[in-house]
């Protein structure tokens, strides 16, 4: 089951008895689990027929007790067991006698970072419950998110804001809000959010900065290339996550102009690479900038840039600016 087809479910009032949330996308994960909570069991009846456990503490007898301790004045009984992963093998082999007679009345949630499906539990969950699994959202995702997001508290984005808001965040759907909530205690009464506002509200992150530093490097403008790898080092950002950004642009790039190359339409690129469709025009202008053998070169550049961050005792700063220097001489 997707996180969308819970979320139907839920519209249609089919619960699953058994439920395992996992997934390193929490932001999506609390909201579903929250709206399972007020769908399932009204606040006035909560002390009775709601309950927590973790993982790392729970007694299984007492969860189980639980489990089939029918709800109060209620309609079903929801307990969910947070930090699920921590459950041991043994704990899990206790509740499998649960798991193959579940309670109806009973709707028992398991939360977790990750899971190892190979176990016998989650073989077992398969046949009376759902694994639910909320992954990180690609880049161009996250669009069709911030607009939704804005639309719930009634603002909405021009598109310049909008294009700029994605390139200073990341993929992170909790960081994603917490900026968006940011921007609407900004605006106030306003409605509308434009390039000045996020200006003044989002902090200027490394994805911007590093996008800029490989325009400046496919424009071969080696002052400002120099001057922004510089100012991604006075900002702390260590010498291997600069190569390791530079590296996926790169890729992306590449990858661009073999998509160009099969004659794949413009708008379908995003999509195929994977990444945000503001973005788009910028990356393909970038990667017609390049000949494959030049992309074969640059990699090599990375890979001896790579070695010798890791393997010598040379300057970090200075091993970048070399490599800078070779990339707009490329």
């Amino acid at each position: 089951m997707t996180p969308t087809e819970l979320n139907r479910a839920l519209d249609q009032g089919q619960i699953p008895t058994l439920l395992f949330l996992y997934g390193e996308e929490t932001y999506l994960r609390d909201r579903s689990l929250e709206r399972l909570r007020d769908f399932l069991v009204p606040a006035d009846a909560r002390d009775f027929n709601f309950n927590i456990f973790y993982g790392k503490d729970v007694l299984v007898e007492t969860l189980v007790d639980t489990a089939r301790t029918f709800p109060v004045f209620a309609s079903h009984r929801l307990i969910v067991v947070k930090d699920a992963q921590n459950l041991s093998a043994g704990q899990l082999d206790q509740l499998l006698p649960y798991l193959q007679h579940p309670v109806d009345e009973t709707i028992l949630v398991f939360v977790a970072d990750k899971i190892d499906g190979r176990k016998k539990f989650f073989q077992e969950f398969k046949k009376n419950g759902e694994l639910v699994e909320f992954k990180q959202p690609y880049d161009n995702q996250i669009p069709a998110f911030v607009r939704e997001h804005a639309r719930s508290a009634g603002k909405s984005f021009t598109e310049e804001g909008m294009a700029l808001f994605c390139r200073r965040v990341s993929n992170n759907l909790q960081e994603i809000d917490g900026e968006l909530t940011k921007l609407y205690g900004y605006l106030g009464k306003a409605d509308l959010i434009d390039v000045a506002d996020v200006r003044a509200v989002v902090s200027d992150t490394r994805v911007e900065s590093v996008f800029d530093l490989t325009n400046a490097l496919g424009n071969r403008n080696a002052a400002e290339a120099l001057r922004l790898l510089r100012r991604l080092h006075d900002e702390g950002t260590a010498s291997l996550l600069i190569l390791s950004m530079l590296t996926r642009h790169y890729r992306q790039l590449w990858k661009i102009q073999e998509l160009l190359n099969q004659n794949v339409a413009r708008k379908d690129i995003p999509r195929q690479v994977g990444v945000n469709p503001y973005f788009a025009d910028g990356l393909i202008r970038q990667a017609g900038r390049f000949s494959a053998r030049q992309f074969r070169r640059i990699f090599e550049l990375f890979l001896h840039t790579d070695l010798a961050l890791k393997s010598s005792g040379a300057d970090a700063e200075a091993l970048m600016e070399e490599l800078v220097l070779n990339l707009v001489a490329e």
